[in-house]
């Protein structure tokens, strides 16, 4: 039987007398603040670029309506948009109507002054 023997150099000895050293990466603060910059700066890029282009609005409707296409309605006393989407949409679903009158109007309430002028889309107007 054979026996085979693997030798390890050790550690601390080196060929012909040289000094090994290990590579250790020291930062200065300086060299800190350049790397979290580098690392930050895709993440300005990005807010930059989202906030140029994302800064216009559209003056359209959902389905592509333009903007103009409809028709106004003086509010009476004792009305509500209940009763004028049921009065300018007969078919429609009252709820849906309401929805449009509101956002074309940009109402933040439900509350209607008499004498108001209200803006009803031309897809429910045709009714009126």
């Amino acid at each position: 039987m054979t026996a085979i023997g693997i030798t390890t150099p050790s550690l601390g000895s080196t060929p012909f007398g040289a000094r090994s050293h290990s590579t250790r990466l020291r930062l200065t603060v300086r060299g800190r603040r350049v790397l979290a910059w580098m690392a930050a700066l895709p993440a300005v890029v990005a807010v930059a670029i989202a906030m140029v282009s994302g800064g216009t609005a559209l003056a359209s409707r959902d389905d592509g309506a333009p903007v103009g296409s409809f028709e106004t309605v003086t509010v009476s006393h004792g009305d509500s948009l209940w009763s004028i989407a049921e009065e300018v949409a007969p078919t429609a679903d009252p709820r849906d109507v309401v929805d449009a009158i509101v956002r074309l109007n940009a109402l933040d309430g439900v509350t209607l002054q008499a004498g108001q002028s209200l803006a009803i889309p031309a897809e429910y107007a045709t009714g009126h």
